[in-house]
């Protein structure tokens, strides 16, 4: 009887969800959702798609990347035009709560300060910070790549100095407004760092310039017990395994893998093809969350790694296969109207992120029920 005692306790005190966020899946410890912030007109399609779509397929984690998205009171400077209210984000938040969802924020740190021709808010407004002033924008028609200048997104410098405390800012207020206890900085895809030109980093190991950044956001996180999130392409040698410079580093930055701390934990995406980078992460000794996107079969063969990788891996290593999370890199309202089917939406076809989002979570529910009946 004690256990039931404890059980009903537990729910008076926290809620219904409380015992699901207390036990995760065996199979599962993240089921995760990744997509933009919705803007402010986008916010109820968004709570009727958590309470709807992702509550019954029992999805625990949802990062959102926010950027610049809110309203911010720290720096007004660099909100978007249109962006959310703390009420706007109460209601993700509640509706999130209901439903056993811990959401995880994300602003982009270090890489992915610009996007084709269009320069970001943080270096916008503070070009001090940026890695490669010299180099020019183009105007939005003329954004090719490859181009002459590689430019794919723009980077800050890490060693800027006044940066952090301006970013940090952000990072604070961004985890108060939604209650988080996890923070995802991003990081992926930085291909300017440690630039010839830079009066501040040049010379310098890029790797030890990469690790130093993770350990900076990782320590400021810890000083309020949060955890930090990032992508894992960076830390992965993108020439011996032939994975390339996109999903993995051609600029040396890899060997921060043996740098960084070992409880950030690490968002592993491989898109086109199931590379088994997950093994490596564990193997580093890092938790790992496979991400998916818009490839259903590939998605289905990281779902069978997932599981078979637990299964067979020692107790040590097990629990550092954390989980798996369908990504979106469209926003919301493209992706619910691919989902629906109700508008239009530049991805057609077998290969779309909400044909992979409906074939992951559905093997995953079927090897969960295989497991049950067991």
């Amino acid at each position: 009887m004690k256990k039931y005692y404890y059980l009903l306790l537990l729910i008076s005190l926290f809620g219904p969800c409380a015992f699901a966020q207390q036990k995760p899946d065996s199979l599962y410890q993240v089921k995760g959702f990744i997509i933009a912030a919705p803007r402010p007109n986008g916010v109820d399609d968004f709570v009727k798609f958590i309470n709807e779509e992702l509550a019954p397929r029992k999805v625990n984690t949802l990062i959102l990347r926010v950027d610049f998205n809110y309203q911010f009171k720290s720096h007004p400077e660099l909100r978007d035009s249109i962006a959310l209210s703390k009420s706007d984000v109460k209601k993700l938040l509640e509706a999130c709560k209901k439903n056993g969802i811990s959401i995880i924020p994300q602003i982009n740190l270090l890489g992915h300060q610009s996007w084709a021709a269009k320069t970001e808010n943080l270096l916008r407004v503070y070009p001090e910070f940026d890695e490669t002033p010299w180099i020019k924008m183009p105007a939005p028609a003329d954004y090719k790549w490859p181009n002459d200048d590689k430019l794919y997104c723009r980077s800050y410098c890490p060693l800027a100095p006044g940066l952090h405390k301006v970013v940090f800012d952000l990072v604070d207020e961004i985890m108060d407004v939604f209650e988080a206890t996890a923070f995802h900085a991003g990081m992926d895809e930085v291909f300017y760092l440690g630039e010839d030109k830079c009066p501040r980093c040049a010379g310098r190991d890029k790797a030890v310039l990469f690790a130093n950044e993770v350990q900076t956001i990782r320590d400021h996180l810890a000083e309020k017990n949060r955890e930090l999130w990032i992508w894992g392409d960076r830390l992965i040698d993108g020439r011996s395994t032939g994975i390339g410079e996109w999903a993995a580093s051609y600029n040396d930055t890899y060997r921060a893998v043996d740098l960084i701390p070992r409880d950030v934990v690490i968002c592993d995406w491989q898109y086109d093809q199931d590379n088994q980078t997950a093994v490596y992460f564990a193997l580093k000794g890092m938790r790992v969350v496979t991400c998916t996107w818009n490839r259903p079969q590939v998605a289905l063969d990281q779902v069978d790694d997932l599981y078979r990788s637990r299964k067979i891996s020692s107790k040590e290593i097990k629990g550092r296969f954390y989980g798996i999370a369908e990504t979106v890199w469209s926003p919301p309202t493209q992706f619910f109207n691919g989902y629906y089917g109700k508008g239009p939406t530049q991805e057609t076809g077998d290969n779309t992120p909400w044909n992979t989002f409906r074939a992951m979570f559905d093997k995953m529910a079927q090897l969960e029920q295989t497991a049950a009946a067991k």
